[in-house]
């Protein structure tokens, strides 16, 4: 297994090279920045990515930052993040762009080595490895995110029948109410989820997928 590894604190990026170098895991390139981080998985497309996420300069989320970037350039890379923090956005990125196995485990929950070696060769064999506090977070952010969630109660009950197909007129005669009352509806609940008039799109369906991701 051939390794970059980008950690931006120089003990912990020994540390972490001399173990895995122990375990047998390949360590062909060590690195203490995002850019880096690209540059050697480009150079050196190694089966797998470590990543840190807060780097320099600003200590934010470069490094998960580097890491989607990496990907977009040399798909199938596989991604293992270890850090402190749970840097939600572009690890949802991350996880949705489909391109290889991707995982993101928390420093301080990792038991030890085994656990750690486990979740490379779990990425680098396609999976995904993810902490169970990494996961509650991006549900909790994409529960937040929906628009969907959005809707009344009524537009809700509305959507639920688009979705199962029915028409404005079958879903007045469901309702009791007036067609017109149930176009209202539909209008404003394809402009709450965003969804604008557009010839090349059908808004019903568009809405019953939104229906059916929340």
């Amino acid at each position: 297994m051939r390794v970059v590894l980008a950690e931006d604190s120089v003990l912990l990026r020994e540390g972490l090279v001399r173990l895995l170098e122990e375990a047998g895991t390949e360590v062909v390139a060590a690195v203490g920045d995002g850019p880096s981080l690209v540059r050697a998985v480009v150079d050196l497309r190694p089966d797998v990515a470590v990543v840190d996420v807060r780097m320099p300069p600003t200590h934010t989320d470069e490094g998960l930052r580097a890491a989607v970037d990496a990907r977009r350039q040399e798909p199938g890379t596989a991604v293992l993040v270890l850090s402190q923090y749970v840097e939600v956005a572009y690890a949802d990125e991350l996880l949705a762009d489909g391109r290889g196995g991707v995982g993101y485990l928390l420093k301080d929950r990792v038991a030890d080595l085994d656990q750690l070696l486990d979740a490379l060769s779990g990425v680098v064999a396609g999976g995904t490895v993810l902490d169970p506090q990494v996961v509650g977070q991006l549900f909790a952010r994409r529960r937040a995110d929906d628009p969907v969630r959005r809707l009344t109660p009524r537009e809700r009950e509305v959507l639920a029948l688009i979705a199962e197909g029915h028409s404005n007129a079958a879903i007045a005669r469901r309702l009791v109410v007036t067609p017109g009352a149930v176009e209202k509806h539909t209008q404003r609940i394809f402009a709450k989820l965003g969804l604008t008039p557009d010839e090349d799109r059908n808004s019903r369906v568009l809405a019953t997928l939104a229906y059916l991701r929340a």
